[in-house]
């Protein structure tokens, strides 16, 4: 869990993802919508991508992609992410994470 909690602390929004998962695309198209740049980690194409995996499934996740980090907190995944959408408070935790400007 070092290695997936020290990543998503090193940067405002971090995304935990699969190249060919769409749910992750659509999630990293939503937030990069709202002008943030997040650092994406696609596990798919990482030689350390499955003890990755296994990290974010030891912190809950399930499925492990997408897993969304804002200011160096896990957020969650889409469900997470989404609901947060629908109440209009993720582009607050965006900007209080210095993610975006607007």
């Amino acid at each position: 869990m070092d290695t997936v909690t020290s990543l998503g602390a090193q940067k405002p929004v971090v995304i935990f993802s699969k190249s060919n998962c769409c749910i992750s695309h659509s999630f990293k198209t939503l937030i990069t919508s709202f002008g943030a740049n997040p650092t994406v980690y696609e596990l798919d194409e990482l030689s350390n991508g499955q003890q990755l995996e296994r990290e974010l499934v030891a912190l809950g996740r399930r499925p492990s992609v997408p897993a969304v980090f804002i200011g160096n907190e896990l957020v969650g995944g889409s469900n997470e992410v989404m609901s947060l959408h629908l109440k209009g408070k993720l582009v607050q935790m965006l900007r209080k994470a210095k993610a975006i400007w607007v």
